[in-house]
């Protein structure tokens, strides 16, 4: 967004959350070419555990029409700084996005990853019922 980042992210392998955050935020600094005194950043963030597959969908949703909500773009995989398309084709693009439950999404929508949406001639009923999702998640956002 504009103004603000969401994210999704695991806890890291080595160290605190908050240490990873305070990493990401001096990295975008340091690309960004800040002055110390320059104010970038909010000193806090929010974070909220997600602990089911179901609420790791959910927030993804949210994540993904958040720009649409917006009226920022028509459709979630307009949004350059998104990972909706990762869902869709595993494609990396800009925001790079894999975890366990990232693959088995794909995995029970019968999506494979290989760089470009699909032509499905004969689609299974996974297939069928995401391509359905999809259709709503564009209609209704």
């Amino acid at each position: 967004m504009p103004e603000h980042v969401h994210l999704l992210i695991s806890e890291p392998e080595r160290g605190t959350l908050p240490q990873a955050i305070q990493s990401l935020k001096q990295g975008v600094a340091r690309r960004l070419a800040l002055r110390e005194k320059d104010s970038f950043w909010q000193a806090r963030y929010y974070d909220f555990n997600v602990w089911s597959e179901r609420k790791f969908v959910e927030k993804l949703k949210y994540i993904h029409r958040n720009p649409v909500r917006r009226g920022l773009v028509e459709h979630p995989e307009d949004w350059s700084w998104s990972s909706f398309g990762h869902y869709l084709t595993g494609d990396r693009g800009v925001i790079e996005s894999e975890s366990h439950w990232t693959a088995r999404i794909r995995e029970k929508a019968a999506i494979v990853p290989t760089g470009r949406v699909r032509t499905i001639e004969n689609p299974t009923k996974a297939e069928l019922e995401w391509g359905t999702l999809l259709e709503l998640f564009r209609r209704y956002g």
